[in-house]
């Protein structure tokens, strides 16, 4: 069986007093409402064959936050699999946006779990720009390479 795929944009942009910023989303739903540390993403989903990596990034920038993708250039962030084996392959974009336009995509799940109800809840519910330091306490942990990354490649560029 081939490990499922996730491809994603991580959005960065020029900040005074941190040098950068990241732009991260709060991890939609009745699991995520209550954490904070650990419980944001870089806008991220699912792939299929028929589809490139990029391709996909740039589809799942556009369903989890609700506007189109920025152009690039892309950065290649490269791929690392997450602790259930998804490889992920991330791709940073120099990029602003303004986090009150975006409008994240929602999914279903039932919820209360075996209650039989459906309910519909946003993908993110939360879009907001971070330094690096902070960015790495709201982070995933199994995405933090991605950012040690990014923050690598800007450090060597200049």
């Amino acid at each position: 069986m081939t490990a499922k795929r996730s491809a994603g944009l991580l959005l960065f942009r020029p900040h005074p007093g941190s040098g950068v910023e990241i732009l991260l989303g709060h991890m939609g739903g009745p699991l995520w409402e209550r954490r904070d540390a650990g419980a944001w993403s870089i806008p991220k989903g699912e792939y299929g064959p028929e589809e490139t990596p990029r391709d996909a990034a740039r589809r799942e920038f556009t369903e989890e936050i609700g506007l189109p993708p920025p152009e690039g250039p892309y950065l290649p962030l490269g791929e690392v699999r997450m602790i259930g084996g998804k490889l992920v392959t991330i791709w940073a974009v120099r990029a602003d946006l303004d986090p009150a336009l975006a409008v994240p995509g929602t999914f279903t799940m039932e919820w209360p779990p075996k209650s039989g109800r459906t309910e519909e809840f946003p993908e993110l519910d939360r879009v907001e720009w971070f330094a690096p330091a902070v960015a790495r306490t709201k982070l995933v942990v199994s995405q933090i390479p991605f950012l040690e990354r990014l923050l690598d490649l800007l450090a060597n560029e200049g």
